[in-house]
């Protein structure tokens, strides 16, 4: 089964993911019956999530319904079994030169896959993605020799690359559609009307080659939910609270022209969000994060979930609308972007950042993005 236009990550509800109020694991599985019931059957998830909890969290969930009804993407690349945590690095990616050599690339994602459909309760994914990779996971033949293993013993149907957890990598992902294009069917971006860059910039590469694209971070920070207004206070420990000060306020100033134009077709923010990224064409699937908010006015998760699942199966903007909203949302240059920049000149310790190469400046000028990077 391929990927359906709407989705459920298993970082929602806050259990594995800091946002919001953190669900107690009866609720946080109720609320992944509640999206397969409002008609979600897309679920995404990732073994580093809970060092497995979470996928057996989703398997615990879906595991009374038949298999075949539901699309399962599972996220692999962190090596949580014979790395170990580096604070907020999290844990190292597994192409990382002290755990292993390329020779041990496809020998880790076949264990990692096994191990994280075994908690899922499943024999197969139907999309693999090569989650949070460092230089190598964009540029190794190894890594990717190793994931198409994965497709050819089985254990996935398709293949796909994640990058994060911030924004950016758009010039390594563009390198990753051309030199990898032919084993890659899916690829995850952050996009949606008040975040249109970067990710805009990988989509006309995406359609030559043939890639879909799945976007997260539909909701903006939850912002399009529709119960974030301006002063909200959020829980310590709240992911969102890196943003920059004011995001809040700005955000629901920004959305003020956007929810003329959802009212006018019919659309709650967080479908008009879906739709707006819909309406693009290498997207073919959202999931957005749903959060249950703090606070005594916060919208049920329950009732969110229901909403976004609510999204018209068949509605797209116009292409004048789509770049109106664009323009609206217009977000370029608002943050230093992750991978490849100039920033660094030398080796760098990040694992999600890294030297500038004449390559990929090339690919800049190909793709009229020179002045930009």
């Amino acid at each position: 089964m391929n990927l359906t236009r709407t989705a459920y990550g298993t970082w929602s509800g806050g259990r594995y993911m800091h946002f919001g109020e953190v669900l107690e694991e009866d609720r946080y599985q109720e609320c992944i019956r509640v999206a397969y019931e409002a008609g979600i059957r897309t679920f995404v998830t990732a073994d580093v999530y809970g060092q497995g909890k979470a996928d057996a969290a989703l398997g615990e969930a879906l595991s009374g319904y038949p298999r075949d009804s539901y699309c399962l993407v599972g996220m692999l690349g962190h090596d949580f079994v014979d790395g170990e945590r580096e604070g907020s690095k999290g844990y190292p990616r597994f192409t990382n030169p002290s755990l292993r050599s390329a020779a041990g690339y496809h020998d880790f994602l076949r264990r990692s896959c096994e191990a994280s459909l075994k908690n899922c309760q499943t024999d197969h994914f139907d999309l693999v993605m090569l989650h949070n990779p460092d230089e190598l996971g964009y540029t190794s033949d190894a890594v990717w020799k190793g994931m198409n293993g994965l497709k050819e013993e089985g254990l996935s149907h398709r293949l796909g690359i994640a990058p994060g957890p911030a924004n950016g990598f758009t010039l390594d992902l563009l390198h990753v559609f051309e030199n990898f294009g032919e084993v890659l069917d899916w690829a995850m971006i952050i996009l949606n009307p008040l975040e249109p860059w970067p990710g805009q910039h990988v989509l006309d590469s995406a359609v030559a080659n043939k890639v879909d694209v799945l976007t997260r971070v539909v909701d903006y920070g939850g912002l399009f939910h529709g119960d974030m207004k301006p002063g909200h206070v959020f829980r310590p420990g709240d992911h969102r609270t890196y943003r920059p000060d004011g995001w809040v306020e700005r955000g629901n100033d920004a959305m003020q022209p956007m929810r003329e134009i959802a009212e006018k077709h019919g659309l709650s923010m967080i479908q008009f969000a879906s739709a707006w990224n819909l309406s693009q064409a290498p997207v073919k699937c959202v999931v957005p994060t749903v959060i249950q908010e703090a606070g005594e006015n916060a919208v049920p998760i329950e009732d969110k979930i229901r909403d976004y699942a609510s999204l018209p199966e068949d509605f797209k903007f116009s292409s004048e609308e789509v770049e109106a909203i664009r323009a609206m949302g217009d977000n370029t240059g608002c943050m230093s972007l992750k991978g490849a920049s100039l920033r660094h000149e030398g080796p760098c310790d990040r694992p999600d950042e890294w030297p500038m190469r004449p390559d990929l400046q090339d690919l800049a000028g190909q793709y009229g993005l020179t002045k930009e990077w």
